[in-house]
């Protein structure tokens, strides 16, 4: 059995998309705040691609154990879990734009197996393992955005899709304002801001002679020409050397002049930004023209004791203000940047009052403070969360009361697209053995008060299946009176609460019906009282199935109902439950109900309703 973990502390996956030996600046970000949370008392598990065979197949075998094989234990350390070998987010093997089958379903199983409060995934962009642990997450999900680029940005083929795919995230993140506006501009959506941290580099690391200027390259060529132009432009008469960290390059080009090149080492190759050293340098030049901009690095280099001189992009911009933290140059201004660079290197004093402006940033930076923030957001959504445990006195008492099926969804003629009269829809639910049914008629409660007075050994609830304004549609379960269509979500289930009634979410995120967006349910998360986890009217399973995860994962107590529009198809799905009598102990049955289904054509049922609706009405009036 796995320990239990107390209720303030949570079990955590944390999922990258990169290669966990790469050395990259989001693995380096992932392992801080997984190692600070750890610490913490959370459960932390790292799911990660890797080209260490060796640990995947030692994944793989705790997955096959389960349990306590996959989550360290209360205090342990983060626990990595390999998941197989990847390209670059976002690329694709083989002109494929498809994850490895192996890897995919690697993260799949382990998901499956591990009982997580949260998958949190860092830059879910498909194809990728954060993208498929998104998929296959049946926790509360935290994306964090880091600094993708608007050209990797708009490469994301099908928007709208990935859009929808992004709903299911409950809580996004992003390091950096800039980040937070360029997705907004793409997928519109609430973004909080959690600063990354940056380890503070030993004082002792700093050179007393000299100026040493620090360039990392990260794969932009263009970058790399600036720079060595603009280096060649800095006056040999003061003391200066520079590195060049590179991930490709090991000999300066043969194109740098003798003076220059005996000031100038090049570090590499490196495997990623995680393997650069700053620490002992003065001054850090980043000179990305938009295409890979290295935030995180800009951030280290001010916890190092380096002074910025950077690009004007929005990102840089945003860490180092208009010049008050370091300085900027637009981006491919070798002028511009060659006198910035020859400013810090020959004013010491410059290089002094920048890097004091910067103290107050410098003492931010902290894991701490990021473990904060991240666990602050974590709070916020497991408080959302409905309680577990409800009226377990009035569901003791329940207990002793006779089993009854329950069918929560139809309609009746009074609909506008059924032609089910309402003593066929009764003698349908008397002889297919249901003790209860929600007439949900659209727009209309007259079919359900009908029913109701006319029933005969069939409990019927009068229910209305409303068409909110521009929010999709909410069933009202225990009405006494017709709510109009065309208000508000929100007003829609204030007018629900004030009946005394239950709001009932059908088919929640069924695009082919009219349902709320993500967004909008989550603003009402606090008045749902249920949610429909099985209606066989749908035509593609995955629908179902997001709503069973949703309903799990916010504890939401779960329903079914056949939402038949013929008499066919009545009863298809029901609920076996203990009897009620009124919507609260509806409610408590409903926590321990079993749904039942049946195997239905949906094609037979949809023509009936075709026939009966459009077909025989004609038929007749001829």
């Amino acid at each position: 059995m796995l320990a239990r973990v107390p209720a303030d502390r949570f079990a955590i996956a944390q999922v990258t998309p990169y290669a966990w030996e790469g050395g990259h600046e989001v693995n380096l970000q992932v392992g801080r705040v997984a190692a600070e949370l750890a610490a913490r008392g959370h459960r932390v598990a790292i799911v990660a691609p890797s080209i260490r065979s060796g640990l995947v197949r030692e994944t793989r075998a705790a997955i096959r154990a389960g349990g306590d094989a996959l989550l360290p234990a209360p205090g342990e350390p983060p626990r990595l879990l390999a998941v197989g070998d990847v390209l670059p987010v976002g690329s694709a093997r083989r002109g494929s734009r498809r994850l490895p089958v192996d890897v995919a379903r690697t993260v799949e199983e382990t998901l499956t197996a591990l009982p997580l409060d949260f998958v949190h995934v860092h830059e879910p962009f498909a194809p990728s393992t954060s993208s498929a642990a998104l998929r296959h997450s049946r926790a509360l999900n935290v994306g964090t955005f880091h600094a993708p680029s608007e050209r990797a940005i708009s490469r994301q083929l099908a928007r709208r899709v990935v859009e929808l795919f992004f709903g299911r995230l409950d809580a996004r993140l992003a390091s950096y304002q800039a980040t937070a506006d360029l997705l907004t501009q793409f997928f519109p959506a609430p973004y909080r801001v959690v600063l990354p941290g940056a380890d503070a580099a030993p004082e002792e690391t700093r050179g007393p002679a000299g100026v040493h200027i620090a360039f990392p390259h990260r794969e932009e060529r263009p970058a790399l020409r600036l720079f060595l132009r603009a280096l060649r432009r800095v006056p040999l008469a003061t003391s200066w050397t520079a590195t060049i960290w590179s991930s490709q390059a090991t000999e300066p080009p043969a194109s740098v002049r003798r003076e220059v090149r005996e000031r100038l080492r090049i570090e590499g190759p490196i495997r990623g930004a995680a393997d650069v050293r700053l620490d002992g340098a003065d001054v850090a030049v980043f000179a990305s023209t938009g295409a890979s901009p290295s935030p995180g690095l800009v951030l280290r280099a001010i916890a190092a004791g380096a002074v910025p001189l950077a690009a004007r992009l929005p990102v840089y911009e945003e860490l180092l203000g208009d010049g008050e933290l370091g300085l900027l140059f637009e981006p491919g201004d070798v002028d511009t940047m060659a006198a910035q660079l020859t400013r810090l290197v020959d004013d010491a004093d410059c290089r002094d009052r920048l890097r004091a402006n910067a103290r107050d940033l410098r003492a931010r930076l902290t894991w701490a403070r990021v473990a904060d923030e991240i666990e602050d957001a974590y709070r916020d959504l497991a408080a959302r969360r409905h309680p577990a445990d409800g009226d377990p006195k009035l569901r003791a008492r329940l207990r002793k009361r006779r089993l009854i099926d329950v069918d929560l969804h139809m309609h009746t003629d009074h609909s506008h697209d059924c032609a089910t009269p309402v003593d066929v829809l009764l003698a349908t639910a008397r002889e297919r053995g249901l003790g209860a049914i929600a007439v949900t008629d659209h727009n209309e409660i007259s079919g359900a008060l009908e029913a109701q007075a006319k029933a005969d050994g069939v409990k019927v609830i009068v229910a209305e299946e409303v068409k909110t304004a521009h929010q999709g549609e909410v069933i009202g379960l225990f009405l006494r009176e017709k709510i109009p269509k065309g208000l508000s979500l929100q007003e829609t289930i204030a007018e629900i609460k004030r009946q005394g009634g239950l709001v009932y979410v059908p088919h929640p995120f069924d695009r082919l019906h009219s349902v709320p967006d993500y967004e909008h349910l989550l603003d009402v998360l606090d008045d749902v009282d249920a949610i429909e986890v099985f209606n066989p009217r749908i035509a593609f399973k995955p629908f179902n199935e997001e709503a069973v995860r949703f309903a799990a994962k916010y504890r939401i107590v779960a329903g079914a109902g056949s939402d038949s529009h013929v008499a066919a198809g009545l009863g298809s799905v029901r609920i076996r439950m203990r009897d009620f009598d009124g919507p609260r102990e509806f409610l408590e049955s409903l926590r321990e109900a079993d749904i039942i289904t049946k195997p239905t054509s949906l094609l037979y049922v949809q023509g009936r309703k075709f026939y009966e609706t459009r077909v025989r009405p004609s038929t007749r009036k001829s």
